[in-house]
């Protein structure tokens, strides 16, 4: 009989799926073809990080957390050509496609493996995660796995956070404290804490957990560990997207086909 195999995803909502899915990639009339080729560059290096990390660190018999950024597509795409039968609790048409079964974190709390994105990884593998508006449920998943594994390709990889992503570090708030949460980020750290807007609609950005985000966007380097723990302790403030101390090894698909490993720092 075929061992099964567990898959647990971060998030559970459509509208999370939506952003787990992989940009298409249609040129148009006033698209470069530079910029066309190194779009398919990049999602090339992301299928290169994420099938080198699931051949890696997935083995049978194991409850395995995955995240809802774009690399994941390519994670379960290699789960669901090596394995048979996997657990999973979002991005419903994703595990559909791959005969995939659904599972959250009531029925498996302890997960041996995690494997998620990054908006942006430093040499000290901090993250910036949440562009797409899962970083709570993300971080919960990754915090309930013993190996944190992320995949990338070669456009996030930064010696210091905010070289390559230039958004900003997201902060999940509850809705009625953006205001003044907003104003203590600025004031203790600097920079401005801006309210995401929709694209396709009126408003903010909701997230999952039905809270706004704000995005930080910082003037300089800091001691993201600090930083994280101070932002939390605001009144009003679910969670950051600075994944720090967090991440065992990084994957990096490269321009020229390699996949490159990052682990952190010997202290």
């Amino acid at each position: 009989m075929t061992p099964r195999k567990w898959v647990e995803f971060a998030a559970t909502s459509s509208r999370s799926l939506l952003l787990s899915l992989p940009e298409k990639h249609v040129r148009s009339s006033s698209s470069s073809s530079r910029r066309y080729h190194g779009t398919l560059m990049a999602e090339e290096a992301k299928k290169l990080a994420a099938y080198a990390a699931v051949d890696n660190h997935i083995q049978n018999n194991q409850v395995v957390g995955v995240g809802s950024g774009s690399t994941i597509v390519y994670a379960v795409d290699r789960l669901g050509k090596t394995f048979h039968l996997i657990l999973s609790t979002h991005a419903r048409q994703l595990i559909l496609q791959h005969g995939l079964t659904l599972s959250d974190l009531d029925r498996h709390p302890e997960l041996d493996v995690a494997i998620d994105g990054a908006d942006e990884v430093d040499a000290a593998l901090t993250l910036i995660k949440g562009g797409g508006g899962c970083l709570t449920q993300e971080k919960i998943v990754a915090g309930c796995a013993k190996h944190f594994i992320v995949i990338a390709d070669y456009r996030k990889d930064s010696k210091a956070l905010g070289q390559q992503w230039k958004k900003g570090v997201p902060v999940e708030v509850i809705p009625m404290a953006y205001v003044p949460v907003s104003r203590a980020i600025a004031r203790r750290f600097g920079g401005e804490a801006v309210l995401r807007m929709a694209v396709s609609k009126a408003g903010p950005v909701v997230t999952d957990n039905s809270n706004f985000i704000l995005d930080w966007k910082f003037e300089h380097a800091q001691n993201w560990k600090e930083v994280n723990t101070a932002i939390k302790m605001i009144p009003g403030v679910v969670e950051t997207g600075l994944f720090v101390g967090m991440a065992e090894r990084v994957y990096f698909g490269m321009e020229d086909g390699r996949v490159k490993t990052r682990d952190p720092p010997i202290n």
